[in-house]
């Protein structure tokens, strides 16, 4: 896997060999084109991180930054030292990704959030994406005009929620990408 274009387009990056189901280049490509413009100067929240690749794509694409949260230490040390070895800042923080939400709810807001949950069962036995799309605490992170953009299965329903609307939805072989909007009827 590499960094599709940018300021460290072409160097390739370290992904661990258990744990982890990198975004296929050619969805990030895709999701990239679809942002467009809009990665430019933008604050980035990359959730389940994995081995940093979303995160580290909007970076060199000239991103105003990026938070990682992945609680995963092998993971995190990886999204580390790709950052080390495209030379690009990020902050990393190593959490379960429901707690991050549930502590950080207003903190800080983000024009753009990545999303690529395990496409198994929490523990709980929901699914992460009907999970992450119920969570208030991540609506109050996006900007009000943000896009967030999850990866799920294209067999998994995408469940019907107040908090946000599809602006856009995409397959690509395994893995379909939602482009989501704050709903204007959420209130928040």
């Amino acid at each position: 896997m590499r960094v599709i274009a940018g300021s460290a387009g072409g160097i390739r990056l370290a992904v661990p060999k258990s744990g982890v189901r990198p975004t296929m280049d050619r969805v990030k490509a895709a999701i990239f084109s679809s942002l467009g413009d809009a990665i430019t100067d933008a604050r980035v929240l990359d959730l389940f991180a994995g081995s940093g690749a979303l995160g580290i794509e909007a970076l060199s694409r000239g991103a105003a930054s990026v938070l990682f949260v992945e609680e995963d230490r092998q993971l995190t040390e990886a999204i580390e030292k790709n950052l080390a070895k495209t030379k690009l800042d990020g902050r990393v923080r190593r959490q379960e990704v429901f707690e991050f939400l549930r502590r950080s709810s207003g903190t800080e807001r983000f024009q753009i959030i990545f999303a690529d949950p395990p496409y198994e069962k929490t523990k709980s036995g929901e699914r992460f994406t009907e999970k992450l799309l119920k969570n208030e605490d991540l609506a109050q992170l996006l900007e009000p005009n943000g896009v967030f953009v999850v990866e799920k299965r294209p067999a998994e329903q995408t469940p019907v929620t107040k908090l946000w609307d599809i602006a856009r939805a995409r397959k690509y072989g395994a893995t379909e990408v939602l482009f989501l909007r704050r709903s204007s009827a959420s209130g928040t």
